[in-house]
Order: C-alpha cells, then sequence, then structure tokens
C-alpha cells in the first residue's frame, strides 16, 4: 500500500460527529435504518455516542489490561429529540480524553496497534461509518472524504484478524495462501491480503501492485471501505470483482465487524 498523508483521528471525530447531528436534523429519529437490521436511528445514535463515551472513558483509564466491566455513565437524554444533542456532547466527552491522552501512550487494545492512538482511529470509523448508515436510511449518498476513506479500509483490514471476541466467523478465514487485493480506483492505494493455516493478514513483504491475486475487489475509496462493511451490497455496480468467486464469497460471510 502507498503511504498516505497522517490523518488526524482526533479532530475527524469531532468532524464526522457534526456531519452525522447535521444529517439527523429534522428527521424522524423513528425511521429503520436498513444496513443495522432491527434498529432505528434513535439506536444508531445510541450506540454511536455509547461507543464515544465508552472509549472515552478507556482513555481516561490508561487500560493496561481488558476491561471486567462496560459500565459507563451514558447520561442518556430522556427525551427521544435530545439524542442529536447527546451526540454533539459525546464527541465533547472524546475531546476532552484526548486532551488528556497522549496518542504514543502504551494501552491495551482489542487490535493491532497497543497505544492509545487505536482508540482514536477505532472511534473515528465507527462515528463515520454509523454516519453513512443514518445517510443511507434517509435516502442520502453518503460522501466520505477519500483519505479518510483510505485510512479507513487500511484500518479495517488491519484489525480484523483480531476482531474474533465479537466477530467469531472471522476465525474461518483461514486457507494454504490464497490471496485476495483491495484496490482503489480513485487514489494509489490497495491491499494484498493472505489467507493461511493458522488466520490471515495484509502481506507487506514483498507484495506490490504487480503481485498476482486469486481474487481481486476494486472500487472507489469510498465504495470499497463501505463494501468491506457490508454497506455496498445493495449497490453493487459500484464495485468490481474479479477471479475466485467461491474465495470472494468465502470472504464477504466470514468478514462482517
Amino acid at each position: 500500500m502507498t503511504t498516505q498523508h497522517p490523518i488526524d483521528h482526533r479532530a475527524a471525530v469531532a468532524a464526522e460527529t457534526t456531519k452525522f447531528t447535521a444529517v439527523l436534523k429534522g428527521a424522524d429519529l423513528a425511521t429503520p435504518v436498513p444496513t443495522c437490521p432491527e434498529w432505528t436511528l434513535t439506536d444508531l445514535v445510541k450506540h454511536a455516542g455509547s461507543v464515544q463515551r465508552w472509549f472515552s472513558a478507556l482513555l481516561h483509564a490508561r487500560v493496561q489490561s481488558p476491561p471486567q466491566s462496560r459500565e459507563v455513565d451514558l447520561r442518556l437524554p430522556t427525551r427521544t429529540d435530545a439524542y442529536p444533542e447527546w451526540l454533539d456532547e459525546s464527541a465533547s466527552v472524546a475531546a476532552d480524553a484526548f486532551a488528556v491522552t497522549e496518542p504514543d501512550l502504551p494501552m491495551w487494545a482489542w487490535g493491532a496497534d497497543q497505544h492509545a492512538r487505536f482508540w482514536a482511529r477505532r472511534m473515528l470509523f465507527e462515528t463515520l461509518l454509523h454516519r453513512t448508515d443514518a445517510e443511507l436510511a434517509l435516502g442520502l449518498r453518503p460522501a466520505i472524504d477519500r483519505a479518510l476513506a483510505v485510512d479507513g479500509i487500511d484500518e479495517f483490514l488491519v484489525n480484523l484478524p483480531f476482531a474474533t471476541s465479537f466477530a467469531p466467523k472471522v476465525a474461518n478465514l483461514r486457507g494454504t495462501g490464497e490471496t485476495l487485493r483491495f484496490r482503489t480506483t480513485d487514489a494509489n492505494a490497495d491491499w494484498l491480503v493472505r489467507l493461511r493455516p493458522d488466520g490471515f493478514g495484509i502481506d507487506r513483504a514483498g507484495a506490490t501492485a504487480d503481485t498476482a491475486a486469486d481474487a481481486t475487489v476494486q472500487a472507489t475509496a469510498a465504495d470499497l471501505l463501505l463494501h468491506l462493511y457490508g454497506r455496498r451490497h445493495h449497490h453493487i455496480e459500484a464495485v468490481e470483482h474479479e477471479g475466485d468467486q467461491d474465495l470472494l464469497v468465502h470472504w464477504v460471510a466470514n468478514s462482517a465487524f
């Protein structure tokens, strides 16, 4: 993958939350969210804000091992129409946690990067993804900054191998060296994922854009990010697939995050 300019994940959390609440303005919060079955916009906002507050609590605690409890004071609103304002306040809670936590501080994280910065990056893409869920629910076309989308693809693929505790099917992503390439059509970025007997991961050793792959998925960075998260199955024309179709089906069936 070509190196991209670094993303300010902390600032982006605030910006994506502002976009999220703007989408909700005037919306019926009882609207179903097709990309999150059985959820309404209220459920979506509650989840996004709860994640921000929960991750902020982890940052304040400087956790060094998996937490034994997920309990945190969410300060949930008593009125449904107050949820957008509550989401804005959640981003302020996150900003306060960021302000007193160095990104390079060693911390426990469920993913690959055992530093405080993991949580800011993860929070960003939780917020961005659910902002797009709200837009899709309201019939809007999501717009995702290209650099953010590229970073989000990388964040997803880097951390997916560690997600088995809450996405158990990920453990089925094993093989004997089969490879999948994920390529952006609007940015100079691609990732070669190799399935091994003990799991899978990005093959950064010697992999180039010309390295042959058993299957390839390509789209704009924004559409590829949404595809990886299962948000582009109903807009499949935006995503191109080549190569071993069984391998692609196997990936999609077991990579749900």
